[in-house]
């Protein structure tokens, strides 16, 4: 089995053996875990009291597992999918009616279908004398300096989460954000933030004094170090291993007969785009068509800013910067959201997780298959994944940040022309809480930038070169009007 499964992913041949894959594959799907009860939570507005919210963490859990294993068999890359935090945030927003209609949950899931449908035809529609596949020239438009920035950002971004997640740093309604008060004595109960921050930083501590002495395996020890601090501290709660809390049981089976029920009254979620989800509010196709638009545009640029970093941080690009298997790695991505959707869950995307997996020394495949292998188990054991504190994985968070800020060696810096859109494109991802958003304000400043610089050399009658491809362009334009479309 070890020979064919070296064979299949040609692991030997990128100087990575099973064992680091293993744990590469086991350090990814533990940071990503969190998706599991964290999904449900933010679709469904009554959150664990829904009669759907199993049914939803069933759907999440294969709808990551089902696009992990597109990853390692069809891309053949370090990459894990599941439902994406942001959407999932988004589709609970106007599943409560933010979008200004009432739509339903069926409704949601059908607007992501349609999403992921048109995100496969731009994998499959070629253009140009080289008959290149769209995404794949939509990827060749970005700026070089733009996609080398993108890693960066992401990496403070990944960062942000943690931090954020750990309770770290906190919203504030003068500064905006807001180092957690450690010198407020209320913020040490039993569970407190104080206390949350504790874990988190501990777990860190242990993965950063691990790595230095070279361990393998230091990202899920310094977790697993935490989820253990965390019992004591009261940040993770026991409760939960005995299936005594909303939402969280042992009871699989009859989870299972509900999950496939397609009766959205006993919590049935498969196929509820078809069921339930046809019947739209009169009055909703130009907000319903913005939705979808709004769906593609960050399904299509997170996956491309995620890819770029996970892969470049983990040496899987070629000469110009572009991932290895570019081409399945969107295919990958795209059907995934499709069958993510017919399960019952938000846009499965993939996860900035997949750094933790890439930190671990993961390079192949078989480091997606084994976090899908995990995302399986988990249906079946879901107390013990949703025990793991949302803290002890902000601790692999903050570390993949740190990795990833090497690549702001790259940019050249000395050049005001590169520097300003590489600065706006790595500071908006975290300040935004959007990788789309930060990529798409570096593109349309180095559009006008070079355009602007271009028009007066020449009319100073310098020889100027035009640095702006036609895909670059039409990137732009599309990148304006997702800014600038009505608001929903």
């Amino acid at each position: 089995m070890k020979n064919r499964l070296n064979k299949i992913f040609g692991i030997s041949k990128t100087k990575s053996n099973m064992k680091t894959e293993i744990f590469a594959g086991l350090a990814a799907f533990l940071a990503t875990a969190y998706i599991l009860t964290i999904n449900p939570n933010n679709i469904l507005v009554k959150g664990a009291s829904d009669p759907r919210w199993a049914s939803v963490f069933i759907a999440t859990a294969l709808g990551a597992a089902i696009g992990s294993l597109l990853m390692a068999f069809l891309a053949k890359m370090p990459l894990i999918q599941a439902p994406g935090m942001g959407i999932n945030a988004l589709v609970g927003g106007i599943i409560g009616g933010s979008a200004g209609f009432a739509y339903s949950f069926g409704n949601a899931l059908f607007l992501i279908f349609i999403s992921g449908i048109l995100f496969l035809l731009f994998s499959y529609i070629r253009v140009g004398k080289n008959k290149t596949p769209l995404r794949e020239k939509i990827f060749d438009g970005i700026p070089k300096t733009i996609r080398t920035a993108i890693s960066v950002g992401i990496g403070l971004f990944i960062a942000f989460i943690g931090l954020k997640n750990a309770g770290i740093i906190n919203g504030n309604e003068f500064t905006l954000v807001e180092l957690v008060k450690f010198n407020d004595p209320k913020l040490w109960a039993s569970g407190g933030l104080a206390l949350k921050a504790i874990v988190a930083l501990f777990g860190l501590l242990i993965i950063t004094i691990l790595s230095h002495y070279k361990v393998r395996g230091s990202v899920i020890y310094g977790i697993l170090a935490a989820t253990i601090l965390a019992i004591p501290l009261g940040v993770a709660d026991i409760n939960i291993l005995f299936g005594k809390t909303n939402g969280v049981t042992w009871n699989i089976f009859e989870n299972f007969k509900n999950f496939f029920s397609l009766n959205p009254d006993k919590g049935g979620t498969f196929l509820a785009l078809f069921t339930e989800g046809l019947n739209f509010p009169k009055g909703a196709f130009f907000t319903s068509f913005m939705l979808v638009i709004s769906f593609s545009m960050v399904d299509m640029f997170d996956t491309m800013g995620t890819v770029v970093a996970c892969t470049t941080n983990a040496g899987l690009v070629d000469s110009d910067g572009k991932p290895n298997n570019y081409g399945k790695i969107m295919k990958s991505d795209s059907l995934a959201t499709l069958i993510g959707a017919l399960l019952g869950t938000t846009t499965v995307t993939t996860m900035v997780e997949s750094g933790a997996g890439v930190a671990e020394g993961g390079k192949t495949g078989m480091t997606a298959l084994t976090a899908a292998v995990l995302f399986l188990l988990s249906i079946f054991l879901l107390p013990l994944f949703a025990f793991i504190p949302i803290e002890a994985a902000a601790s692999a968070l903050i570390y993949v940040g740190v990795l990833m800020m090497s690549n702001v060696l790259k940019i050249d810096f000395s050049n005001v022309k590169y520097a300003v859109p590489s600065f706006l494109t790595i500071i908006l991802m975290p300040l935004t809480y959007s990788i789309t958003n930060g990529i798409g304000i570096g593109i349309i400043s180095y559009t006008f930038t070079s355009l602007i610089i271009h028009i007066i050399d020449r009319l100073r009658k310098k020889e100027s070169k035009l640095e702006l491809s036609f895909v670059t362009i039409v990137v732009t334009v599309l990148f304006l009007f997702y800014f600038l479309m009505p608001s929903i």
